[in-house]
């Protein structure tokens, strides 16, 4: 999985969306992050089929939303995924969420059925705190391969981080931007100034200091282009530091569903 992905949340123009995937894989993307609930699924299908890139080269990933998480739903609506995104299978699929229909045993079993088909190539969830992820483990055949969740200079997700090391799955940050307010740090516009680069570049980079995926949404092509020179941009430890050191705590994604351990 490229640690550096496109986020589709809220790109739901069906035209802009497809441009937007087909541009961000011409400039040399490989991971796109899409799902159920974002009602994009097929233009984010028509951008990679568009693009000038195998589609064994790109890593697409997509969730299945909270009242699809039956047994028999998810299976139902996993295949409808495909059939949108115009593929075989994906390379992930996530639980969107510990909420909803979501029943451990019935939702992960149709998540095992995907996989033993290949229908999946890899199990994911998402918004899980440690002890969610540790009964999907538990009762998944499949190995548990990510969980994605907000993750940003100021919700730094440090015991999740810690978890994700200590069992061996991958943590994928969504709203790795905290929704633009990076632009507004001291800390990180400092140290863009000083490499000559975005703020949206530094909190990117330090994600991946961090180990973290981060799947960052952008429609613009210039906005598109200015992440992915991320992937250019070193920190010194000093610099890592630094951010490491902001006093500030702001989860910008707090459904009324969401686990009670965020209230």
């Amino acid at each position: 999985m490229p640690m550096l992905g496109l986020g589709t949340w809220q790109n739901d123009d069906a035209d802009q969306c497809a441009e937007t995937v087909e541009t961000a894989l011409e400039m040399g993307y490989r991971h796109v992050d899409t799902a159920q609930a974002y009602g994009n699924e097929a233009a984010v299908g028509d951008g990679i089929a568009a693009a000038g890139v195998a589609r064994e080269d790109v890593f697409l990933a997509t969730k299945v939303w909270n009242s699809n998480l039956a047994h028999d739903d998810v299976l139902e609506t996993a295949e409808r995924s495909l059939d949108d995104l115009g593929v075989d299978a994906v390379d992930l699929l996530y639980v969107h969420w510990p909420a909803g229909e979501y029943d451990p045993e019935g939702t992960l079993s149709a998540f095992d059925e995907l996989y033993e088909q290949g229908t999946i190539r890899n199990v994911g969830v998402s918004n899980f705190e440690p002890h969610h992820v540790e009964e999907a483990m538990e009762i998944l055949d499949a190995p548990l391969f990510a969980n994605q969740v907000e993750c940003h200079p100021f919700l730094p997700q440090d015991e999740l981080r810690a978890h994700a090391e200590e069992h061996g799955y991958e943590l994928v940050a969504y709203s790795p931007l905290a929704r633009g307010e990076v632009f507004e740090s001291d800390v990180l516009t400092d140290i863009a100034d000083d490499h000559g680069v975005s703020a949206a570049q530094v909190s990117l980079a330090w994600l991946r200091e961090k180990g973290v995926t981060a799947i960052p949404k952008a429609t613009g092509e210039d906005h598109v282009a200015d992440n992915l020179a991320s992937t250019a941009l070193s920190l010194s430890d000093e610099e890592v530091a630094r951010i490491d050191d902001i006093d500030r705590t702001d989860r910008r994604i707090d459904p009324d569903f969401g686990p009670d351990a965020w209230d």
